[in-house]
């Protein structure tokens, strides 16, 4: 039988609770918690280790739990009132996982081909960029999504919520910009920067060699070490009266210009 869970002030409901609000807590813990039956099961897909698996009855049946995943995996069965303490969407689903945090060091990227394709974004500060940025680099299926000087971790849950999961599909990192540059050219991979300075039309770049798209927050852009190491800057060009655009969309042209040119649309 299951063991269940119906107090707010139950201890380990309170430990969730911080790990669900603090960023503190999760890198103290080493875990994080993942709301939704998709990003669960991404995240088992994605190897992510879960510890223990939480429901709410009516809103999500022991069979729903048992089609979700096939190993032995600890289950909780939580009240309402438990459940709307951990939720963060407001659609709910009434399912959660603990899951275990991973490295996300640039020295864990394994590239699969000899010419891949990696998206930078530099500092990023809103967890919903970021969400975008994950969705678009999962779209277009690119090697590597690495965050350069991040602002927020990877496990905050608005950005699991605003990736719809997709934090799990991608290969991502985070570093330094100092170390992503040394990586990215330790691989021979060219560097391409998203900067208004000295820069060409980003459809005049070939980007079916080893690629690695540069992009900077529409504040402030990328900071001068990169464009010191740029292979070229690129620019989308503006007809509008502003001279720049939201970081995810701006990622999007780029890293799918890429793969028009790689032929894989």
């Amino acid at each position: 039988m299951n063991k269940q869970i119906t107090s707010i002030q139950n201890p380990l409901i309170r430990q969730l609770a911080q790990l669900k609000d603090k960023s503190r807590e999760r890198k103290k813990a080493g875990q994080f918690l993942i709301e939704g039956k998709r990003e669960i099961s991404l995240a088992i897909k994605g190897s992510y280790e879960l510890e223990t698996i939480l429901f709410y009855p009516d809103l999500f049946s022991h069979e729903q739990l048992n089609d979700l995943t096939n190993k032995q995996i600890n289950t909780i069965e939580i009240s309402k009132e438990v459940y709307q303490k951990l939720a963060y969407r407001d659609t709910t689903e009434g399912v959660l996982a603990i899951a275990k945090n991973k490295s996300h060091s640039v020295s864990d990227i394994e590239f699969k081909t000899k010419k891949p394709l990696v998206l930078v974004a530099e500092a990023p500060e809103k967890p919903g960029n970021i969400g975008a940025i994950l969705r678009t680099a999962d779209a277009a299926n690119v090697d590597a999504v690495i965050i350069a000087n991040p602002k927020t971790d990877l496990y905050n849950p608005n950005i699991i919520r605003s990736s719809v999961g997709c934090l799990f599909t991608n290969q991502i990192a985070t570093g330094n910009t100092s170390e992503i540059i040394t990586f990215l050219k330790s691989k021979n991979i060219n560097i391409y920067c998203a900067a208004l300075q000295a820069s060409v039309n980003y459809h005049t770049q070939d980007f079916k060699k080893p690629t690695a798209i540069i992009v900077g927050t529409e504040a402030t852009g990328l900071s001068d070490e990169w464009l010191e190491h740029a292979t070229q800057n690129i620019i989308i060009p503006m007809q509008g009266e502003i001279d720049s655009m939201n970081v995810s969309v701006a990622a999007g042209i780029l890293i799918f210009e890429a793969k028009r040119q790689r032929n894989f649309i």
